[in-house]
């Protein structure tokens, strides 16, 4: 048996740890494990959390100009930039997210971090024109204090980017846990960051389990601001936490996002952009587009052109550049999907193609790029987020009855529409429940354009200009501008 690396390491007050635990990561290609994650104890946090909160006071980061901070988030994008090889392969072997991928990914990260660089000293107060004569008032926008940012194993680089980017920007200090499905990338991650230069206890990276690690971060006393990527369930949990020491909390959470395609659209593109909505990242994003509504005198069309791309998608190796699919993260993952597609077909939906486990590959978490025709929202496919590589495709019956079926979710992360009609466009984009709506494309990002979601997609916004000042508290100040005595209070005239 090959021996299993054991040199990953917790991020803490500028020093490499062990930490007080460890756990087997397992590679979902093969099933087995590949290395020794370090796992933060209760103790480990707290060291984390008052290591970040010493720093933000400590001159070596406090006395720093914005200019300064966002040449260190400067420095630190170029870093990632030219570690996007190692640190794309270590996302493939613990994630399964296929190279090809995590290579364009984490290369566009460090955009991110050129971007927030570029807004530290662009966050400015305000003068107010207050109503008394002797008097001047303004704001001023203050660094909120220590973040705790909590992220999921998919896509972790680039949603770490949006809280470690715009916190750091600020002046705040934080503690970032990675899952503990998946901790490579980040851990290795944490490397650049002590290249980039930060003082000790300006960024602390730990890993470890939700009990001991997620409950004793988000509820730290000395924590003010809580930043989460994450599914419905555990914000829960979250939130409940925050109830200890009040922070200011931000969620971003899953979806069940639609896919809208009207008769006069082009079916090609449209068929392109639908794929890569689902079946990219093997359908483990938040924003995949997994219900599909198609305009019922196209829908047959559109599915024969659908299925025929489906069964085409090369599923292998994450590792191999030329993989289209790799597998799903894990195993737990791979079952529950097998269960809501199992009750999908009992509740009545048809079974296009997939459906499976996906054949010729003896070991790892693969499953078949999945299509289910189904009546309605009501079918379990159609109501649960999976992800995973499974799309729901109901038919529907003019722009109303599209908008009705489209909005027939607790979620509301992201939503696509394709149609020539760039009027009725329009009107969709107004009664579109999502906070994201892609017309005639699909998954595009930039760090100009914020993202979060309605109902159980989540709270906030994260990404654009407007994100660093959710890392921010403003200070009121008055200044009397009058050089005579105050007035005696107790004297009435």
């Amino acid at each position: 048996m090959t021996a299993l690396r054991d040199d990953f390491r917790l991020y803490i007050d500028g020093a490499f740890v062990t930490g007080g635990a460890s756990f087997e990561s397992y590679d979902p290609a093969t099933g087995q494990p590949w290395a020794v994650m370090p796992a933060a104890t209760t103790a480990d946090v707290n060291r984390a959390v008052e290591a970040a909160h010493r720093a933000f006071d400590a001159p070596e980061w406090a006395n720093l100009t914005a200019t300064q901070r966002g040449k260190l988030l400067m420095r630190l994008g170029d870093l990632v930039a030219t570690h996007a090889q190692e640190l794309a392969e270590l996302e493939t072997r613990d994630t399964g997210k296929i190279i090809r991928e995590t290579r364009a990914q984490i290369g566009y990260v460090a955009e991110y971090y050129r971007f927030f660089g570029g807004l530290a000293d662009k966050v400015e107060g305000s003068h107010l024109p207050v109503d008394k004569p002797d008097m001047e008032a303004w704001l001023r926008r203050e660094p909120i204090g220590v973040v705790a940012a909590v992220v999921p194993w998919n896509s972790q680089l680039f949603l770490s980017a949006v809280k470690l980017g715009p916190a750091l920007a600020a002046g705040c200090t934080i503690v970032l846990k990675a899952s503990e499905e998946g901790p490579a990338p980040l851990l290795a991650f944490a490397k650049l960051v002590h290249e980039a230069g930060f003082p000790p206890g300006v960024v602390n990276i730990i890993t470890g389990f939700g009990e001991e690690c997620g409950r004793t971060l988000t509820a730290h006393r000395l924590v003010s601001r809580v930043a989460f990527t994450g599914g419905p369930a555990t914000a829960r949990h979250v939130v409940r936490n925050t109830a200890e020491n009040l922070a200011y909390t931000t969620l971003e959470l899953g979806g069940k996002s639609p896919v809208l395609v009207f008769a006069d659209a082009d079916l090609e593109s449209a068929a392109n952009a639908v794929v890569a909505g689902i079946f990219a990242a093997s359908g483990q994003s938040c924003v995949a587009g997994s219900r599909l509504f198609v305009e019922e005198s196209v829908r047959d069309k559109l599915l024969a052109i659908l299925t025929a791309k489906a069964r085409r998608i090369r599923i292998g190796d994450p590792q191999d550049p030329a993989t289209e699919m790799g597998p799903l993260a894990t195993a737990r993952q791979l079952g529950h999907i097998e269960q809501v597609v199992a009750a999908s077909l009992a509740a009545g939906a048809t079974l296009v193609t997939g459906g499976q486990r996906a054949e010729g590959l003896a070991s790892g978490n693969y499953y078949a790029p999945t299509i289910l025709a189904c009546a309605g929202n009501e079918v379990p496919c159609a109501a649960e987020e999976l992800f995973g590589p499974v799309l729901s495709v109901i038919g529907f019956d003019g722009e109303a009855d599209a908008i009705t079926k489209a909005n027939d979710s607790p979620f509301g992360l992201a939503a696509g529409v394709f149609t020539r009609d760039l009027t009725r466009a329009h009107r969709l984009i107004r009664k579109l429940r999502a906070g994201i709506v892609w017309v005639n494309t699909y998954r595009a990002v930039s760090p100009i354009v914020p993202f979060g979601g309605y109902g159980l997609s989540g709270l906030g916004r994260e990404g654009g200009a407007e994100s660093i000042r959710d890392y921010t508290r403003t200070k009121s100040v008055w200044l009397r501008t009058s050089d005579a005595p105050i007035d005696d209070p107790f004297v009435m005239r």
